[in-house]
C-alpha cells in the first residue's frame, strides 16, 4: 500500500514532535523523574557533565520509543482487519520515503549520541600539565596512604612526597582537598589491584601494583566530607578499607598542609582548620579489624 501525503505529513509531524521533546528537556527532566536511575548529588563538574549526557541519552530514547510505538499502535488501529474485509489490503514491496526515513533517522540518532558520549568522555579523561593538587594515592592490604606531591610525577620516576597521610587498622585514613581546584591523582598499589572509589565523584579508577599509575583529574565545587571505599574484592578485610574525603577551602587546605609539613600530625592539622579531628562519613563499616 502506498502511503498518501497526508501519512507522511503525520509521520514528519511525530519526528518533530520528537525532536522538540528532547530539545526543550533539560536537566530538570532528569531532577523529576529522579534521574532517570543515575545518582544523585554529584560534587565535580566532571559528575555533572556525566549526569548530563545520561539524561539527554535518556530523553533521547524515551523519544525514540514513543515515536516507534505510537506508528506501531497507528497501524494496528489504522490497518486492522475488519469484518466486511474479505481480502487483505494490497501489499506494497517498497517505499522509498519511508526507507530513507528509518535508515537516516537511526544513523542520526546514534551519531548525536556518538558525538556528545565521546565528547564528554574526553573532558572527564583530560589531565591538565599543571594541576593546583596533586596527590599520589598509594593502595595496600588493607587501607589507603595519600601522598601529597608538589607536582605531577614524570614518567619512570619515584614522586617524593612533601606530605604523606597514612592509615591504619584504627584510624581511618582522611584526604583534605581543595574546592574550585584542580586534583590530580596518581594511583598505584603495593600488592593487588584495588579500587579508588568516592560515590559523590560519579568516577572511580582501579588501582594497580607495578608501574602501571592509572590518573585522573576531578575539581570538586562543593565543600563537606565524603566516604571512601576500596571497590575491587581485594582480600580478607576489602569491606574495611575506607578513608574519607574532606573538602575544604583553598585557604584551609594551604593551612592543613602548612600543618603536616611542620610535622603536626592528622589529627592536629584538621583541628587547625576546624574540623573533626577523626572520619565521620565511614559508619556502618568500621575499620577496625577485631577478628
Amino acid at each position: 500500500m502506498k502511503y498518501s501525503a497526508t501519512v507522511l505529513r503525520r509521520i514528519g509531524g511525530l519526528i518533530t514532535a520528537a525532536g522538540l521533546t528532547v530539545l526543550l528537556a533539560g536537566c530538570d527532566v532528569g531532577a523529576t523523574f529522579d534521574g532517570f536511575g543515575w545518582p544523585q548529588g554529584g560534587i565535580t563538574a566532571q559528575s555533572k557533565q556525566m549526569y548530563d549526557l545520561w539524561i539527554g541519552s535518556v530523553v533521547a530514547a524515551l523519544a525514540v520509543g514513543v515515536f516507534v510505538w505510537g506508528l506501531i499502535f497507528w497501524c494496528v488501529a489504522r490497518y486492522r482487519k475488519r469484518s466486511s474485509q474479505a481480502e487483505l489490503p494490497l501489499q506494497t514491496r517498497f517505499n522509498l520515503p519511508i526507507e530513507v526515513l528509518y535508515t537516516v533517522l537511526p544513523f542520526l540518532v546514534v551519531s548525536v549520541l556518538f558525538f556528545y558520549t565521546a565528547k564528554v568522555q574526553t573532558e572527564v579523561n583530560r589531565v591538565s600539565a599543571n594541576p593546583d593538587v596533586t596527590v599520589e594515592v598509594v593502595g595496600f592490604k588493607w587501607n589507603w596512604q595519600f601522598n601529597y606531591l608538589s607536582g605531577p610525577t614524570p614518567e619512570g620516576v619515584t614522586p617524593t612526597p612533601v606530605a604523606t597521610v597514612t592509615g591504619t587498622s584504627e584510624v581511618i585514613p582522611i584526604l583534605v582537598v581543595p574546592v574550585g581546584k584542580t586534583i590530580r591523582f596518581e594511583e598505584t598499589s603495593r600488592d593487588v589491584i584495588h579500587s579508588f572509589w568516592v560515590p559523590e565523584l560519579l568516577f572511580k579508577r582501579d588501582v594497580f601494583p607495578g608501574n602501571v599509575r592509572n590518573v585522573f583529574e576531578v575539581r570538586i565545587e562543593e565543600e563537606g566530607r565524603y566516604v571512601g571505599r576500596c571497590a575491587e574484592l581485594c582480600g580478607t578485610y576489602h569491606s574495611m578499607m575506607n578513608f574519607e574525603v574532606v573538602a575544604v577551602s583553598a585557604a584551609e587546605y594551604d593551612t592543613f598542609l602548612t600543618q603536616l609539613k611542620a610535622g603536626k600530625s592528622v589529627q592536629d592539622a584538621l583541628v587547625s582548620i576546624g574540623e573533626a579531628p577523626l572520619a565521620t562519613k565511614t559508619q556502618p563499616f568500621p575499620t577496625k579489624r577485631d577478628a
